[in-house]
């Protein structure tokens, strides 16, 4: 499941790219990006959990990143079919 959930990931931000020739950077980007996320998800994951004594309340906070990362996806413009 999860590299089929990696490969969906990619291939949504092979849309949002420009066209051009060199997407390398553009990936190279996306993992860097990836990274830094994994380390400030699992810090507040940690720190969430050690000021709550919960590990309910931390997944509630990650679960609210993801709502919020909903919205502001919603406002991507949408490229026409024509383009």
């Amino acid at each position: 499941v999860m590299g089929g959930i990696q490969a969906l990931a990619r291939s949504t931000y092979s849309k949002f790219l420009p066209e051009t020739e060199d997407t390398a950077s553009f990936f190279s980007f996306y993992d860097v990006t990836e990274k830094i996320g994994i380390v400030i998800g699992m810090s507040i994951y940690g720190i969430i959990d050690q000021l709550t004594g919960s590990m309910r309340n931390a997944i509630v906070f990650l679960g609210l990143f993801f709502f919020v990362g909903l919205l502001l996806l919603l406002r991507v413009p949408k490229k026409d079919a024509q383009n």
